[in-house]
């Protein structure tokens, strides 16, 4: 006879994982739920029936929580409610005798209707792989060394715009905007150069009103869940507009998120050490303490059903921990629903690259695809899909889902 753990021992989505979604069965109310296996399991439908059945005990604040629509409250409850919530979770679906409950209040994947998870409040983009800006350093400014000198010394990020932080599945017009052209003067269209940015994205819950987080508590108690993201960015605008303040029309008008939100403590089996860092960093940047915080996520870019190339994020020099501290050492407040992206994710190798910046360097280098065409920057009509996984505890797999977006004609 297998037991409730063995029966719900899924790849990429078992008990280890237990991704958060809002999500909506065909013909009902959106709710919060987890994914098992192939199954979407409603969180109110499931604390109700498991307190009806006499079953493990949940706190008063974490069934209001797992009540709602979405994760919304629990990010604002913090640490000691989702934490306990998510042990609650993982001893409900591996307790024997409670698998038909389990079962009762699930729904098909294939049946539902995915949601935006969590309200973004604030959003930053970091720069966090070294590789990546290294080579983005010697396309834009090739008569400079790749990394300019505050690289290593702190994690360099922006301010960017929540409001165009979208749901997996959504359409993307190409934007339009300024473009440089020979002879000076720019042009106003589409991008010429449309691109994606293979990164992940971090959710934040908890408050802290007057910021310092420090490392060791942004790992502990703020960082909740992680998901793939696709920063898209219209190269040529970007291009033109970034010196000196940086980006803006060029990555402003889409960056797509992934749906399941995986939890951070998921990833305790996926935690790696850094890459070494060549200098000696602040002490509020000092993620030695309580780490490793490195996360070994190996990441896949689909370009229309082909597979071009495989970014890991272990190579990333900067960890979500210390760009939690270095977004709030100033004073800068937290608050739930707080996100930030890693910025392109890119190893060594070049099927490793994480743009298509990169992968056809600046154009000059065309991607080949399987069927001869040459690639260069995306095209209207094409789909990219960001995958990803990471090792999870036992030997088992965390899965992220997938991150998808179409390109459309500019409006």
């Amino acid at each position: 006879m297998t037991t409730a753990a063995e029966r719900f021992a899924t790849t990429g989505f078992g008990p280890d994982n237990l991704p958060y979604a809002s999500f909506s069965p065909a013909g009902g109310d959106p709710r919060l739920g987890v994914r098992l296996g192939d199954l979407a399991i409603s969180l109110r439908d499931l604390v109700a029936a498991v307190s009806a059945a006499s079953g493990p005990h949940l706190s008063v604040d974490a069934s209001s929580a797992a009540s709602a629509d979405d994760l919304d409250p629990l990010l604002a409850a913090g640490h000691t409610v989702w934490q306990p919530l998510r042990a609650w979770l993982q001893e409900v679906v591996t307790t024997d005798g409670l698998d038909g409950i389990v079962q009762a209040v699930a729904t098909p994947v294939s049946d539902i209707e995915l949601h935006m998870p969590f309200t973004v409040a604030d959003y930053v983009d970091y720069y966090a792989s070294e590789h990546h800006a290294s080579n983005i350093g010697r396309m834009f400014r090739p008569d400079q060394a790749p990394l300019l000198p505050n690289w290593k010394h702190l994690p360099v990020g922006y301010h960017g715009r929540a409001g165009t932080v979208i749901a997996s599945g959504s359409e993307i017009p190409r934007p339009k905007g300024l473009r440089p052209e020979e002879g000076g003067t720019p042009s106003f269209g589409p991008s010429r150069r449309l691109d994606i940015e293979a990164e992940l994205g971090f959710v934040l819950g908890g408050s802290a009103p007057h910021g310092e987080v420090s490392v060791a508590k942004a790992g502990a108690e703020h960082l909740f869940g992680v998901v793939l993201f696709n920063d898209w960015s219209a190269r040529d605008i970007q291009g033109y507009e970034y010196v000196p303040l940086g980006p803006y029309l060029g990555k402003s008008f889409a960056s797509t998120i992934s749906l399941w939100v995986v939890p951070f403590d998921a990833l305790a089996a996926a935690r790696v050490e850094p890459p070494s860092r060549e200098h000696e960093l602040a002490d509020y940047l000092d993620d030695s303490v309580d780490g490793p915080w490195g996360l070994d996520i190996t990441m896949e870019v689909e370009l229309d059903g082909q597979v071009v190339s495989h970014p890991p994020a272990k190579t990333l020099y900067w960890t979500a921990p210390q760009m939690v501290a270095h977004m709030s050492v100033n004073g800068a407040s937290l608050r739930p629903g707080d996100f930030f992206g890693s910025g392109t994710v890119s190893g060594t190798e070049v099927d490793q690259r994480g743009s298509f910046m990169e992968l056809s360097w600046g154009g000059k280098e065309p991607l080949v695809l399987a069927d001869g065409r040459e690639m260069r920057f995306l095209e209207d009509g094409q789909t990219v899909t960001l995958r990803g996984t990471a090792p999870g505890a036992n030997g088992s797999v965390i899965d992220f889902g997938e991150c998808v977006g179409t390109i459309l004609p500019a409006t």
